[in-house]
């Protein structure tokens, strides 16, 4: 059986972030990374999560419940949009800050990161701010139809180094590439047990 994602709640100011008992792995990046792409591609549906060729189109903490796996998918707000208001970015990185330390269910942050980019000063700030907080990272190259195998390959090796010999996982929305191997990480992280089927 594949899974399938199912948006439960979300939440837009500090006070309607919700306490959940089951497993959370959140999901992190530029606005322009393909974060709303990639959780369309997980859940096998082009439009569950809202994607838009503005960047910036997630604005509120979207909990996405993973069946039958039984853990929750956290999109949160992309950040790096440089046409919102400062007190809108302010406002969006109190509301990631706040659920990131106090979440008791989060078990990983998935850093997306865009294959097609050095590593950039606002990804490396929050993959710090993970380690300060002893917050699990799990790295994803994002757009990798983009990218030639070469770059892909050099792009992994800046991150590895970057964050302590953690190899980045390499995926793309667009061709499906690396889909499977972002379940089976997410699987992991969330303690969930492995299923038997393909996802593709």
């Amino acid at each position: 059986m594949r899974s399938t994602l199912l948006l439960e709640t979300t939440a837009y100011t500090l006070d309607q972030i919700v306490s959940l008992p089951q497993a959370q792995v959140a999901f992190a990046g530029r606005s322009n990374v393909g974060k709303s792409s990639l959780v369309n591609a997980l859940a096998g549906r082009k439009t569950l999560a809202k994607t838009s060729a503005t960047p910036g189109k997630t604005r509120s903490l979207n909990f996405y419940h993973v069946e039958p796996d039984d853990f929750y998918i956290v999109d949160l707000p992309g950040y790096g949009y440089a046409r919102c208001s400062q007190k809108e970015r302010e406002a969006w990185g109190r509301l990631m800050e706040r659920y990131l330390t106090t979440a008791m269910g989060l078990k990983a942050l998935v850093l997306l990161l865009d294959c097609r980019l050095p590593p950039q000063k606002l990804d490396i700030h929050l993959a710090t701010f993970a380690q300060e907080h002893r917050i699990p990272l799990l790295p994803i190259l994002t757009k990798a139809d983009k990218c030639s195998r070469r770059e892909r390959a050099e792009r992994q090796r800046d991150w590895q180094h970057l964050l302590g010999g953690i190899l980045p996982l390499v995926t793309s929305a667009r061709s499906r590439q690396g889909l499977d191997d972002v379940w089976g990480a997410l699987r992991i992280a969330a303690g969930s047990a492995p299923m038997n089927t393909e996802e593709s």
